[in-house]
């Protein structure tokens, strides 16, 4: 028996397996459609990229979720594109599987007599379905959650959800943890372009039409060199004439060479031209008297004495030769002098504490 189910109910399944089916009309110039899996865990994201099973990567690691090639009825009136899964062998962290579906060449809304059917993956062909849900008023969406198969009290359930993606593809996927590159940043960027058959060739590319890609420079065309004759051309002047000597080489800045200094004699040997200094006597000794000069050529030698030095504090003697007046008053007796008056006593002048006695 067939329930057919409407857009939030939910039935129990139980089965180990199922084969879920999307189909539709195949009508001229209609969108062409793709089904599609993700396997979420309890956060409700995939654990990692090969948790989604589409066209391109129609089989998860463990095997346990396939899809099917396109397959069209006998009559050739519709279109089925198939998901199974084996519901039973899925580990634990395993919580939820989306049945989701993509549309290339237009929107949902122009795919008539969409709907998604649940059969038993053990039974044969033949048997009718456990579940259909109809998706007849289909907006305008690129990408749909058809419905989906989840854990509850320890057994598998399905729900009908019939939720759509403006986005496409791209925003389902990512909407449940996928990572999708972008084109447009990618090294082979549309040189590579998408898979045949993606639903994202589809896509409009998002850049405007010959804008550069991100990171690239434009150089700016050479200037070719103009065919006007250079005697044509003014040039400008340089400020100097061509003719104009060049200037004087700058005088050397080194000092010229002047002559030495005269150097002092040396010590104990008088300049030339000076007489030599007289020899000073030792200290404590007399000072000796120079000798005599000679007498002239011709004359006798004059007698020369020494003249004795008078006492410190005496006056000099009188050695001039006295006249005979002289004599004769020095032979008159001699007259009493007075006597001096006394002397004043002579007192040192004040002196400072440095010369007092102690």
């Amino acid at each position: 028996m067939t329930h057919v189910m409407a857009k939030g109910a939910n039935i129990a399944l139980p089965v180990a397996a199922v084969r879920a089916v999307l189909r539709w009309s195949a009508t001229p110039g209609a969108p062409d459609v793709d089904a599609s899996a993700l396997l979420l865990g309890p956060a409700g994201k995939v654990r990692s990229d090969a948790d989604f099973v589409f066209y391109n990567q129609p089989r998860h690691p463990s095997g346990l979720v396939r899809h099917l090639p396109k397959q069209q009825t006998a009559d050739g009136s519709e279109i089925t594109d198939t998901v199974e899964a084996e519901l039973a062998k899925l580990p634990a962290d395993v919580d939820r599987v989306v049945l989701a579906g993509s549309s290339e060449g237009g929107t949902f809304r122009t795919v008539s007599g969409l709907r998604l059917l649940l059969f038993d993956a053990a039974a044969g062909e033949g048997v009718p379905a456990l579940a259909e849900f109809a998706m007849a008023d289909g907006d305008e969406v690129t990408a749909l959650v058809a419905g989906e198969l989840y854990r509850r009290s320890g057994a598998w359930k399905f729900r009908a959800v019939g939720q759509g993606y403006a986005s496409g593809l791209i925003g389902l996927a990512t909407d449940f943890g996928i990572t999708v590159e972008d084109e447009g940043n990618t090294q082979a960027g549309a040189a590579s372009g998408p898979p045949a058959g993606d639903p994202r060739a589809a896509l409009p590319d998002p850049r405007p039409a010959g804008r550069p890609e991100p990171g690239t420079f434009t150089l700016a065309p050479a200037v070719p060199q103009s065919s006007v004759p250079q005697a044509s051309v003014p040039q400008a002047p340089t400020g100097v004439p061509a003719n104009m000597p060049p200037p004087p080489p700058k005088p050397p800045t080194v000092p010229p060479n002047l002559p030495p200094a005269p150097t002092a004699p040396p010590a104990g040997r008088p300049g030339y031209g000076y007489p030599p200094p007289a020899p000073r006597p030792g200290y404590g000794y007399p000072q000796q008297q120079p000798p005599a000069p000679a007498p002239g050529y011709g004359y006798p030698p004059q007698q020369h004495q020494p003249q004795q030095q008078p006492g410190y504090g005496y006056p000099p003697p009188n050695t001039a030769p006295q006249s005979p007046q002289q004599g004769h008053q020095a032979a008159q007796p001699p007259v009493p002098q007075q006597p001096a008056p006394p002397a004043e006593e002579f007192a040192l002048p004040p002196q400072g504490p440095q010369f007092q006695p102690r």
